[in-house]
Protein backbone atom coordinates (compact mmCIF):
# COMPACT_ATOMS: atom_id res chain seq x y z
CA UNK A 1 0.00 0.00 0.00
CA UNK A 2 1.41 3.31 -0.60
CA UNK A 3 1.74 6.24 1.77
CA UNK A 4 -1.16 7.82 3.16
CA UNK A 5 -1.62 10.76 0.88
CA UNK A 6 -1.75 14.40 2.31
CA UNK A 7 -1.95 17.82 1.21
CA UNK A 8 0.69 18.72 -1.61
CA UNK A 9 3.39 20.11 -0.89
CA UNK A 10 4.55 23.50 -3.35
CA UNK A 11 8.00 22.01 -3.76
CA UNK A 12 6.58 19.07 -5.67
CA UNK A 13 3.67 18.56 -8.29
CA UNK A 14 2.44 16.11 -10.78
CA UNK A 15 0.80 16.79 -13.96
CA UNK A 16 -0.41 15.60 -17.19
CA UNK A 17 -0.79 12.37 -16.39
CA UNK A 18 -2.62 10.00 -19.00
CA UNK A 19 -2.82 6.04 -18.73
CA UNK A 20 -3.27 3.88 -21.52
CA UNK A 21 -3.59 7.07 -24.19
CA UNK A 22 -6.52 7.78 -22.10
CA UNK A 23 -8.23 4.55 -23.65
CA UNK A 24 -9.81 2.27 -20.96
CA UNK A 25 -7.19 -1.38 -19.92
CA UNK A 26 -9.13 -4.49 -21.12
CA UNK A 27 -7.97 -7.19 -18.88
CA UNK A 28 -8.73 -10.90 -19.26
CA UNK A 29 -8.47 -13.50 -16.63
CA UNK A 30 -4.58 -14.69 -16.83
CA UNK A 31 -2.72 -13.03 -19.19
CA UNK A 32 -0.84 -10.10 -18.03
CA UNK A 33 -1.49 -6.36 -19.80
CA UNK A 34 0.64 -3.90 -20.45
CA UNK A 35 -0.93 0.13 -20.71
CA UNK A 36 1.53 2.82 -21.18
CA UNK A 37 1.64 5.96 -18.50
CA UNK A 38 3.11 9.14 -18.99
CA UNK A 39 3.08 12.08 -16.67
CA UNK A 40 5.07 15.11 -15.58
CA UNK A 41 6.36 15.84 -12.13
CA UNK A 42 7.61 19.33 -11.19
CA UNK A 43 9.68 19.63 -8.17
CA UNK A 44 12.48 22.39 -6.50
CA UNK A 45 13.79 19.98 -4.18
CA UNK A 46 16.33 17.38 -5.40
CA UNK A 47 14.56 13.50 -5.84
CA UNK A 48 15.68 10.30 -4.80
CA UNK A 49 12.65 8.53 -6.85
CA UNK A 50 9.04 9.08 -7.88
CA UNK A 51 5.91 7.47 -9.37
CA UNK A 52 2.74 7.51 -10.51
CA UNK A 53 0.26 4.59 -9.77
CA UNK A 54 -3.62 4.26 -10.02
CA UNK A 55 -5.71 2.94 -7.33
CA UNK A 56 -8.96 1.52 -5.57
CA UNK A 57 -9.98 1.95 -1.60
CA UNK A 58 -11.63 -1.09 -0.15
CA UNK A 59 -12.88 0.38 3.28
CA UNK A 60 -9.84 1.92 5.17
CA UNK A 61 -7.39 -0.30 2.44
CA UNK A 62 -5.56 1.51 -0.99
CA UNK A 63 -5.05 -1.07 -3.29
CA UNK A 64 -2.90 -0.27 -6.66
CA UNK A 65 -3.46 -0.96 -10.33
CA UNK A 66 -0.22 -2.67 -11.71
CA UNK A 67 1.99 -5.38 -10.76
CA UNK A 68 5.08 -3.85 -11.87
CA UNK A 69 6.31 -0.42 -13.69
CA UNK A 70 8.98 -0.25 -16.52
CA UNK A 71 10.05 3.56 -17.17
CA UNK A 72 11.71 4.40 -20.39
CA UNK A 73 12.75 7.63 -20.30
CA UNK A 74 12.30 10.81 -17.96
CA UNK A 75 13.11 14.16 -20.06
CA UNK A 76 14.08 16.73 -17.78
CA UNK A 77 13.99 20.40 -18.20
CA UNK A 78 14.46 23.86 -15.96
CA UNK A 79 12.90 26.78 -15.48
CA UNK A 80 11.79 29.53 -12.92
CA UNK A 81 14.12 27.07 -9.94
CA UNK A 82 11.70 24.12 -11.45
CA UNK A 83 13.40 20.93 -12.53
CA UNK A 84 10.35 19.49 -14.64
CA UNK A 85 10.59 15.59 -16.12
CA UNK A 86 8.54 14.18 -18.49
CA UNK A 87 8.16 10.67 -17.89
CA UNK A 88 7.23 7.45 -20.20
CA UNK A 89 6.55 4.34 -18.67
CA UNK A 90 4.57 1.06 -18.99
CA UNK A 91 2.28 -0.17 -16.51
CA UNK A 92 1.92 -4.03 -16.54
CA UNK A 93 -1.27 -5.53 -14.88
CA UNK A 94 -1.78 -9.03 -13.75
CA UNK A 95 -5.29 -9.74 -12.58
CA UNK A 96 -3.78 -13.35 -10.50
CA UNK A 97 -1.51 -11.28 -9.09
CA UNK A 98 -2.42 -7.71 -7.86
CA UNK A 99 -0.65 -5.62 -5.12
CA UNK A 100 -2.90 -5.96 -2.86
CA UNK A 101 -6.87 -5.37 -2.40
CA UNK A 102 -9.33 -8.20 -2.82
CA UNK A 103 -7.57 -11.53 -1.91
CA UNK A 104 -4.75 -9.97 -4.57
CA UNK A 105 -6.47 -10.51 -7.67
CA UNK A 106 -9.36 -8.92 -9.69
CA UNK A 107 -12.79 -8.81 -9.04
CA UNK A 108 -15.80 -7.58 -11.12
CA UNK A 109 -16.37 -4.50 -9.29
CA UNK A 110 -12.99 -3.74 -9.96
CA UNK A 111 -14.22 -3.10 -13.57
CA UNK A 112 -14.53 0.97 -12.90
CA UNK A 113 -12.54 4.02 -12.85
CA UNK A 114 -9.65 3.86 -10.70
CA UNK A 115 -8.12 7.09 -9.37
CA UNK A 116 -4.74 7.98 -8.94
CA UNK A 117 -1.80 9.14 -6.71
CA UNK A 118 1.40 10.46 -7.13
CA UNK A 119 4.63 10.12 -4.73
CA UNK A 120 8.15 11.33 -4.94
CA UNK A 121 10.74 10.61 -2.52
CA UNK A 122 12.86 13.20 -1.50
CA UNK A 123 16.98 13.40 -0.95
CA UNK A 124 18.14 13.26 2.68
CA UNK A 125 14.72 12.38 3.81
CA UNK A 126 10.68 12.59 3.29
CA UNK A 127 7.95 12.30 0.90
CA UNK A 128 5.15 14.16 -0.97
CA UNK A 129 1.97 11.65 -2.08
CA UNK A 130 -0.52 13.72 -3.28
CA UNK A 131 -4.32 12.32 -4.90
CA UNK A 132 -4.71 13.23 -8.32
CA UNK A 133 -7.47 13.93 -10.74
CA UNK A 134 -6.51 11.91 -13.71
CA UNK A 135 -8.84 8.26 -13.83
CA UNK A 136 -8.08 5.24 -15.87
CA UNK A 137 -11.39 2.74 -16.91
CA UNK A 138 -10.41 -0.98 -16.02
CA UNK A 139 -13.14 -3.62 -18.64
CA UNK A 140 -13.30 -6.89 -18.11
CA UNK A 141 -12.31 -8.62 -21.67
CA UNK A 142 -14.81 -10.33 -23.97
CA UNK A 143 -14.76 -12.50 -26.45
CA UNK A 144 -16.68 -14.45 -29.07
CA UNK A 145 -16.03 -18.19 -29.44
CA UNK A 146 -17.41 -20.88 -31.89
CA UNK A 147 -17.94 -18.43 -34.66
CA UNK A 148 -18.87 -20.55 -37.45
CA UNK A 149 -20.30 -19.68 -41.22
CA UNK A 150 -22.06 -22.81 -43.01
CA UNK A 151 -22.67 -24.29 -45.60
CA UNK A 152 -19.48 -24.17 -47.36
CA UNK A 153 -19.49 -23.78 -50.25
CA UNK A 154 -22.86 -22.36 -50.48
CA UNK A 155 -24.48 -21.51 -53.97
CA UNK A 156 -25.03 -17.62 -54.95
CA UNK A 157 -28.68 -16.45 -53.41
CA UNK A 158 -28.60 -19.48 -50.71
CA UNK A 159 -28.43 -18.48 -47.40
CA UNK A 160 -25.68 -18.58 -45.10
CA UNK A 161 -26.35 -19.42 -41.37
CA UNK A 162 -23.61 -17.72 -38.86
CA UNK A 163 -23.61 -18.49 -35.31
CA UNK A 164 -21.64 -17.65 -32.54
CA UNK A 165 -20.87 -17.09 -29.12
CA UNK A 166 -20.45 -14.14 -26.89
CA UNK A 167 -18.53 -14.14 -23.67
CA UNK A 168 -16.99 -11.87 -21.13
CA UNK A 169 -14.68 -12.71 -18.21
CA UNK A 170 -15.60 -13.34 -14.86
CA UNK A 171 -13.17 -11.69 -12.54
CA UNK A 172 -14.01 -13.17 -9.26
CA UNK A 173 -14.36 -16.71 -10.44
CA UNK A 174 -11.33 -16.66 -12.66
CA UNK A 175 -13.61 -17.96 -16.05
CA UNK A 176 -15.16 -16.51 -19.07
CA UNK A 177 -18.87 -16.62 -19.03
CA UNK A 178 -21.28 -16.09 -21.63
CA UNK A 179 -22.86 -12.84 -22.16
CA UNK A 180 -26.33 -12.82 -23.28
CA UNK A 181 -28.49 -9.81 -24.30
CA UNK A 182 -25.64 -7.93 -26.24
CA UNK A 183 -26.33 -6.17 -29.77
CA UNK A 184 -23.40 -7.76 -31.47
CA UNK A 185 -22.33 -6.60 -35.42
CA UNK A 186 -22.34 -9.18 -38.12
CA UNK A 187 -19.39 -8.03 -40.62
CA UNK A 188 -18.40 -9.24 -43.97
CA UNK A 189 -15.06 -8.59 -45.97
CA UNK A 190 -15.19 -9.74 -49.70
CA UNK A 191 -11.96 -12.65 -51.17
CA UNK A 192 -9.39 -9.56 -52.19
CA UNK A 193 -10.58 -7.02 -49.54
CA UNK A 194 -9.02 -5.65 -46.25
CA UNK A 195 -11.97 -4.13 -44.89
CA UNK A 196 -15.17 -5.58 -42.77
CA UNK A 197 -18.44 -3.77 -43.41
CA UNK A 198 -21.24 -4.39 -41.13
CA UNK A 199 -24.15 -6.31 -42.74
CA UNK A 200 -26.43 -6.61 -39.71
CA UNK A 201 -26.66 -6.14 -36.34
CA UNK A 202 -27.95 -9.45 -34.20
CA UNK A 203 -29.00 -9.42 -30.61
CA UNK A 204 -27.44 -12.74 -28.50
CA UNK A 205 -30.19 -15.09 -26.95
CA UNK A 206 -29.93 -14.84 -22.98
CA UNK A 207 -27.05 -17.48 -23.24
CA UNK A 208 -25.32 -15.61 -24.78
CA UNK A 209 -25.98 -17.56 -28.30
CA UNK A 210 -25.62 -15.57 -31.55
CA UNK A 211 -27.38 -16.91 -34.82
CA UNK A 212 -29.06 -15.11 -38.01
CA UNK A 213 -28.92 -15.94 -41.90
CA UNK A 214 -27.36 -13.81 -44.77
CA UNK A 215 -27.63 -14.39 -48.53
CA UNK A 216 -24.89 -15.45 -50.00
CA UNK A 217 -23.52 -13.01 -52.89
CA UNK A 218 -20.22 -13.06 -53.29
CA UNK A 219 -16.73 -15.00 -51.85
CA UNK A 220 -15.44 -13.64 -48.58
CA UNK A 221 -14.95 -13.88 -44.58
CA UNK A 222 -17.76 -13.20 -41.85
CA UNK A 223 -17.19 -12.48 -38.50
CA UNK A 224 -18.96 -11.09 -35.25
CA UNK A 225 -17.56 -8.06 -33.50
CA UNK A 226 -19.00 -6.92 -30.13
CA UNK A 227 -18.40 -2.90 -29.66
CA UNK A 228 -18.01 -3.36 -25.40
CA UNK A 229 -19.98 -1.06 -22.62
CA UNK A 230 -18.41 0.37 -19.58
CA UNK A 231 -17.41 -2.53 -17.89
CA UNK A 232 -17.09 -4.59 -21.00
CA UNK A 233 -14.25 -4.33 -23.71
CA UNK A 234 -14.80 -4.98 -27.49
CA UNK A 235 -14.04 -8.02 -29.21
CA UNK A 236 -13.65 -10.03 -32.82
CA UNK A 237 -14.67 -13.11 -33.49
CA UNK A 238 -11.95 -14.98 -35.70
CA UNK A 239 -13.12 -14.79 -39.07
CA UNK A 240 -14.42 -17.59 -41.45
CA UNK A 241 -14.17 -17.75 -45.16
CA UNK A 242 -17.19 -18.78 -47.23
CA UNK A 243 -16.76 -20.05 -51.23
CA UNK A 244 -19.79 -18.82 -53.05
CA UNK A 245 -20.57 -20.63 -56.11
Amino acid sequence: MAPTAHAADSDISFSNVVFNNGKPIVVGISDEVEAPLTYTVKSNVSLDSWWVEAYRTNGTTRYMLDNSTTRWSCGQSSAGGYTFRDCDETMTIDPDNMPGGNGNKLVNSDATDWNSLGTAIKKGGGYDTDLLSATVRLQRASRIRNMNASPKPVTKGKPITVTGTVQRANWSLHRYDNYGGRLVKLQFKPAGSSTYTTVKSVTASSTGYLKTTVTASQDGTWRWRYSGNTTTGASNSSGDYVDVN
